[in-house]
């Protein structure tokens, strides 16, 4: 607890630290043109494509009687936009999660690592495949996961719960991953992972907490459609800066676990048993 504590300390300190709030500029800069590039040209036949879909199914009467049991007439005019919006969604944050993980977090990485574990070695256990394996498989769950749950996401409470929970597995996939992958070896890792497991999901439904926010845009109704384009960029301004933070949390509290794991003395030999020291 007092290391989780502590992290979470550091982490706010160095946010707030001006070569960290500009780590969000270039990643924004990117996912701005990439999502403007895809709304201009995929949005409008996506909106069509569920369109079709639920006069095809029939879905438009169900859905319709849905939200009129639940207090949410005003919505059956704008459903379809609302849904193309929220299917969107989880790609952004693939988008935001991918631009932190390649472009900010061996920023993050030499920054915590430089300024507060100088005499920590090196062992370059992670790798590029490495990273890259973890976050597609995780993403690849998340986005399961997220497009099952989709409709419950209409209920306020249920939403304000799964987020949390999703992001925070997401974020405890990933970040702990890529937080060791310069400074530990592959055991270690492992061994890091095992032992501070539940810390480690903690911080990410933490963060998970804060990444839920920028989905409450998508909450909005006929405004949320409206201003779609700003809220979209605003958005992913927002998850790349929780991303960011959430990295400078793991950063912190997995090298603090590392310098402890090192620091901690060998497991003493079992009785009667020859060591060979050759």
């Amino acid at each position: 607890m007092p290391s989780l504590i502590t992290s979470l300390y550091r982490a706010l300190v160095s946010q707030l630290h001006p070569r960290m709030l500009l780590l969000t500029l270039v990643p924004f800069v990117v996912a701005l043109v990439l999502w403007g590039v895809a709304l201009w040209f995929g949005l409008q036949p996506l909106i069509d494509q569920l369109h079709t879909w639920f006069a095809d199914f029939g879905l438009f009467r169900w859905a319709g009687d849905m939200l009129d049991s639940m207090g949410l007439s005003s919505l059956r005019a704008i459903l379809v936009p609302l849904l193309a919006m929220w299917l969107l969604l989880p790609f952004m944050i693939v988008t935001a999660l991918i631009l932190v993980g390649s472009l900010a977090m061996p920023a993050i990485a030499r920054h915590v690592g430089q300024r507060h574990y100088p005499q920590l070695e090196l062992r370059r256990g992670g790798s590029f495949l490495g990273s890259a394996g973890v976050s597609l498989l995780s993403f690849f769950v998340f986005i399961v996961v997220w497009l099952l749950t989709l409709p419950l996401n209409l209920i306020p409470l249920f939403a304000l719960f799964v987020q949390p929970v999703l992001w925070g597995w997401l974020a405890y996939r990933v970040m702990t991953y890529d937080a060791l992958a310069d400074f530990a070896d592959a055991d270690e890792r492992r061994s890091i992972v095992q032992q501070q497991r539940w810390p480690l999901l903690a911080i990410g439904i933490a963060t998970g907490s804060l990444g839920a926010a920028p989905g409450l845009l998508w909450l909005g109704g006929v405004l949320s459609v409206i201003f779609f384009p700003v809220l979209a960029a605003f958005a992913i301004w927002l998850y790349l800066l929780i991303f960011i933070f959430s990295g400078l949390w793991f950063q912190y509290f997995c090298l603090d676990a590392l310098q402890r794991l090192r620091s901690a003395p060998p497991p003493a030999a079992e009785p009667g048993r020859i060591i060979d020291i050759n």
